[in-house]
């Protein structure tokens, strides 16, 4: 399989792009390298300076790129509401969904609406979200839902005895819960669809041990992961934001990418190189496990999916 880079992107003019977490980091490197490619590109942040700051630089470095900022808080279900609502009203279509934004390795604290941080952030956030914008996806036949996962939803539990992790709080444990619902979202949303018969894809993507804020934890930390740890000390095994993009890129624009599959580095451990099909856990597999924490996310978010019928009338998408 040849390597799949930036390079390969299409000419994407005339669509419409929205990636969470876009101000920084990875997001803010996918959403660049989509607004150089012609596409109405959304910036979703929670931090409205930050977000200012980062659409200027694309518009520096890419005059007449077609970018704009939306305010999505995903840790308050409320502003994802108002997020999607907005969206809406400024937008007749969505060809791709990069639900990027993410937080790790936090002390325990809530969201707004007293769910556990990571589980709140990561996971319902945006499955909240993916629903609210599930009837302006429907109208783009071929649209596409990504899903940034992580290495690290290997080693997650879904705790439903425990899903806040009030009683039994770790770091790692909510951040590999957290990724690990990522998955069982991103594959579970897939078959959905399917019985919906609705022309679009979920599609899950990891990117791998990208350099960014989020990475390590403190070197101090005991509680580091042996990855992370040896990462601190062989920093050379990170690989850049541009390259951790690249997975989210292949996801939401390859036409070699499918709906059900997850994207990754293909060099050691997934750790670096460029995108290529990749493996995940058993228990990511497990459609019981997944079908259980759909219900539940419905419940918990307030968003229950509205499977709507694929208008005939609308031109080819992504």
């Amino acid at each position: 399989m040849p390597m799949w880079t930036a390079a390969h992107l299409p000419d994407l003019s005339g669509r419409t792009v929205l990636v969470t977490g876009a101000n920084s980091g990875i997001g803010f490197e996918t959403a660049r390298m989509i607004a150089a490619r012609g596409a109405a590109t959304v910036l979703a942040c929670r931090n409205p300076g930050k977000a200012a700051a980062a659409e200027s630089r694309i518009l520096a470095a890419h005059p007449g790129a077609r970018v704009e900022v939306l305010s999505l808080d995903l840790a308050d279900l409320s502003s994802v509401r108002r997020a999607a609502a907005t969206f809406a009203t400024r937008h007749d279509r969505l060809d791709v969904l990069i639900n990027n934004a993410g937080v790790m390795m936090l002390p325990r604290c809530e969201t707004a609406d007293g769910f556990e941080m990571l589980l709140g952030t990561n996971h319902l956030g945006h499955f909240a979200l993916t629903g609210l914008l599930l009837g302006v996806l429907a109208k783009v036949p071929g649209a596409r839902i990504v899903t940034v996962a992580s290495t690290g939803h290997r080693f997650g539990r879904i705790a439903f005895d425990d899903l806040q992790l009030e009683r039994r709080y770790s770091r790692l444990r909510a951040y590999g819960q957290s990724k690990l619902a990522n998955l069982l979202f991103s594959y579970e949303l897939q078959r959905r669809i399917e019985r919906a018969g609705l022309r679009m894809s979920a599609i899950a993507c990891h990117p791998g041990a990208a350099d960014t804020n989020l990475v390590f934890l403190d070197p101090s930390d005991d509680r580091a992961s042996w990855r992370d740890r040896v990462a601190r000390r062989m920093p050379f095994l990170a690989q850049s934001t541009q390259m951790g993009a690249l997975p989210s890129l292949y996801a939401g624009f390859s036409p070699d990418a499918v709906g059900g599959a997850y994207y990754g580095p293909r060099g050691l451990f997934g750790w670096r190189g460029y995108p290529k099909r990749v493996g995940s856990s058993k228990r990511s597999r497990d459609e019981d496990l997944a079908a259980r924490l759909w219900d539940v996310s419905e419940k918990l978010s307030g968003v229950v999916y509205e499977w709507v019928p694929v208008p005939t009338d609308v031109g080819t998408g992504t």
